[in-house]
């Protein structure tokens, strides 16, 4: 089931319309490796990996040939409730991912629970030159640290991050924006000093200015904040 037979499953879920869809969306992805099956088909399979616990062996065999494989492997890594198992297993797949879809598509429930223990892994992640593998930490401290769990030291190790990879900047970009509606006082700050490089800066501005969170009048700060 794990190997020729998943395979073959999900071969039997194509959607070829979908599939060239996916092959415009994600331009960093062999089109060649893309089958084309939606996400909630690949969700189901991925629950009944993890229900019947027949995911370990497929967990182990890296790198995955197709698209799909990958984004299987994020969903059960984001099911997996034990941290320790779901933090090693996250540790072995961050090297492989490839795309901005699965890595936006690994969220691991069980990382909810251990905002403490997983700033170490976040602060390494981002300083490890992998493009995917940076874009992952900084969603992590959007995901969780921008609530209760929020630290003035967090925007600032996002605002270290400089790098020319899209993805990347695309990310911090994101984070800042969301910063700006759930932590305004904390960060505007960086935006007011410049303390990202200009194209994150603006993107920054352009997505805060596009949230609902943001009041109209902090809306109209924002735009002259602009380089």
């Amino acid at each position: 089931m794990i190997s020729d037979e998943l395979v073959s499953e999900l071969k039997r879920l194509q959607d070829a319309g979908y599939r060239d869809f996916q092959v415009k969306l994600i331009p960093t992805v062999d089109p060649a490796t893309i089958i084309g099956v939606r996400t909630p088909a690949l969700r189901v399979i991925a629950a009944r990996l993890l229900a019947g616990g027949e995911y370990t062996a497929f967990l182990d065999v890296l790198p995955h040939a197709l698209f799909e494989e990958n984004q299987l492997h994020a969903f059960i890594l984001s099911g997996i409730r034990d941290y320790a198992q779901c933090l090693e297993g996250v540790e072995r797949f961050l090297p492989y991912i490839d795309n901005w879809a699965t890595c936006d598509q690994l969220s691991p429930k069980a990382f909810k629970k251990h905002t403490r223990e997983l700033i170490e892994p976040i602060t390494r992640w981002l300083s490890s030159g992998r493009t995917y593998t940076v874009r992952f930490g900084i969603g992590m401290l959007m995901a969780h640290y921008l609530d209760d769990d929020f630290d003035p030291a967090y925007p600032k190790l996002v605002a270290a991050v400089r790098s020319e990879e899209y993805y990347i900047r695309m990310m911090a970009a994101w984070y800042f924006a969301t910063a700006l509606a759930k932590q305004y006082p904390a960060v505007i700050g960086f935006i007011e000093q410049r303390r990202l490089d200009a194209w994150t800066h603006n993107k920054a501005i352009q997505k805060a200015i596009e949230s609902r969170r943001i009041a109209p009048e902090t809306k109209a700060y924002l735009r002259t904040l602009r380089v």
